[in-house]
């Protein structure tokens, strides 16, 4: 039997596909029976205008294992975004979980006991796009899924990664700042 999992998080960004189709899930893990499954209840009970909490779906009546709850960063204030974030995004993300489970990064035995809850960060431009490549947008968001939850899931990065790496490791668009004001 595996090893107890009460909570672990992640991140990941994939930025590689068309414009504003790029992915920034976090994600946090652990026994539905432990605080994440009190959190993951929570959130399904406590729905927020704009941000709701919907599961992730395979498609409109086919739930994913580890059940799976994603929340927006984005405050959704129309039905494009809506439609794009509740359709190929949903869909990307229950596939991504799924593809953690068929990689082996989530125990195929631990499918019903754990809860995932995925904070989504979808640019809120993406309604603007002409002819929106729907697969490529399905492609990232799935494969920063896979990629959040393998980073949780093996604790990445480790804290010796970070302590080596702290003063070389510089946040991005702090970075920006910082040459803005050297112009």
């Amino acid at each position: 039997m595996s090893e107890r999992i009460v909570m672990r998080t992640g991140e990941a960004l994939i930025a590689d596909g068309p414009p504003l189709t790029a992915a920034e899930p976090e994600v946090v893990i652990g026994e539905l029976d432990g605080p994440v499954g009190i959190a993951f209840a929570n959130l399904m009970g406590d729905q927020v205008k704009g941000h709701s909490r919907v599961l992730a779906l395979m498609n409109t009546d086919v739930q994913v294992r580890p059940a799976t709850i994603m929340v927006s960063k984005v405050t959704v204030k129309n039905t494009a975004y809506t439609n794009i974030l509740m359709g190929t995004v949903q869909g990307a993300i229950a596939n991504g979980v799924l593809d953690a489970v068929r990689k082996g990064i989530i125990p195929k035995e631990k499918a019903n006991d754990l809860g995932i809850i995925v904070s989504v960060w979808l640019n809120p431009g993406i309604t603007t796009v002409e002819n929106l490549d729907h697969e490529a947008l399905f492609d990232v968001h799935r494969r920063a899924t896979t990629r959040a939850i393998e980073k949780a899931m093996n604790h990445e990065p480790s804290i010796d990664y970070l302590l080596e790496n702290q003063d070389k490791l510089v946040h991005k668009y702090y970075q920006k700042e910082l040459d803005a004001k050297k112009s």
